[in-house]
């Protein structure tokens, strides 16, 4: 059998009705994980297989106008692949999940969907220091050879694929859309960006598919699955995180949160998480701790005795030791400091150039690690 001719009946397998966990599970075990080979039995045999009428009637007469569409697509750019379960390049932990996907459609390099993976996932509405936590230790990852996946999502999935990127590194972005249509549209060149560096794209979903609410859940249960651990840093009690965090203990994978003010409403998923057992994450070390195979790769860019952070050097600073990491008015910090209101706007700019602290409505906020 030809690759193509192989390729069109995954193709096939795909567009089978009711293909759930059970299903699959039963016709892997009984095919000895060759599917392709369904389509040399007879009716009878299918049946026997545990195949409905109209399971059976799909296999036999597939939708080819998708199928060729698909191929199309594949063929259209150099970076386009299709891969299927038996595929050399598909990721072998997404193999072990309950329902893994038939095919993958991704865009980009898809030898990286091997590598090691950590997860980050969080609110699409974080707060400053989300944002910069959520940077920072992908980029500290990244640093140590670890390669982060997200959803590509607003708010903590962006800034994990940006921490990466600014690592020179390479990042796995999950649609819940198919990949002609990059969600959301603002996402639009930083998708292009985790191509150019080497990355990947990556969805079940046919690239014309679009946005639909019930895709997202479905995505989430990749991203974990892809990744031997998940960290969310800032999620709310119901959240789509809290949904990936969940399929990770489902999927036997390690869950990690950031714990966060208790006034901070954004702070209670991962709060919840921790108190279920979640490892709590304030540092990078806190999550290689837990791999005995990042050991070699958890060597920081700089050794030991190189350039100390502003942080170190800022330790005792009474101005930024006045400044919490939830939004400080300007009043306090000028009553906590002892300083000035003009001195204190003055100090704090320099200290928004250097990245200490960010500007907010109604007031300022320090930033991670700091």
């Amino acid at each position: 059998m030809s690759a193509k001719n192989s390729l069109r009946q995954w193709l096939a397998l795909e567009q089978l009705p009711g293909l759930g966990s059970k299903c699959m599970a039963n016709l892997l075990e009984r095919t000895d994980h060759n599917l392709v080979s369904l389509f040399d039995m007879d009716d009878a045999r299918l049946r026997d297989m545990g195949l409905s009428a109209t399971q059976i009637q799909s296999l036999r007469h597939p939708n080819t106008d998708w199928i060729d569409a698909a191929l199309h697509w594949q063929k259209s750019e150099p970076h386009h692949f299709l891969l299927t379960l038996d595929h050399p390049d598909y990721p072998d932990r997404l193999r072990q999940i309950a329902r893994p996907p038939l095919i993958l459609f991704a865009k980009g390099d898809p030898t990286v969907l091997n590598l090691l993976q950590i997860a980050i996932v969080g609110s699409r509405n974080p707060s400053p220091a989300g944002r910069d936590t959520a940077h920072n230790l992908a980029k500290a990852l990244t640093e140590r050879g670890i390669v982060v996946t997200s959803g590509l999502a607003l708010g903590i999935d962006g800034w994990a694929h940006r921490g990466a990127l600014a690592a020179k590194g390479r990042t796995i972005a999950v649609l819940g859309t198919g990949l002609d249509h990059i969600y959301p549209r603002r996402h639009v060149d930083l998708a292009d960006e985790i191509i150019t560096q080497g990355g990947c794209l990556l969805s079940e979903f046919a690239p014309p598919v679009g946005a639909l609410p019930e895709h997202f859940p479905r995505r989430n249960r990749l991203i974990s699955g892809l990744s031997v651990g998940t960290l969310v840093v800032e999620a709310a009690l119901r959240s789509g995180s809290l949904i990936t965090a969940r399929y990770a203990l489902e999927q036997g994978r390690e869950v990690f949160a950031v714990p966060g003010s208790i006034n901070n409403p954004l702070a209670k998923g991962c709060h919840h998480l921790i108190r279920q057992g979640a490892i709590l994450v304030e540092k990078v070390e806190d999550i290689l701790d837990e791999f005995q195979e990042f050991a070699s790769e958890s060597q920081s860019i700089h050794g030991p005795g190189e350039e100390k952070s502003a942080g170190n050097c800022l330790a005792k600073d009474p101005l930024l030791d006045s400044v919490e990491f939830e939004v400080t008015s300007i009043d306090v910090i000028a009553q906590r400091s002892g300083m000035p209101v003009t001195q204190v706007l003055a100090q704090l700019l320099e200290y928004e150039l250097r990245g200490l602290v960010t500007a907010v409505p109604g007031g300022y906020v320090k930033l991670g690690g700091k």
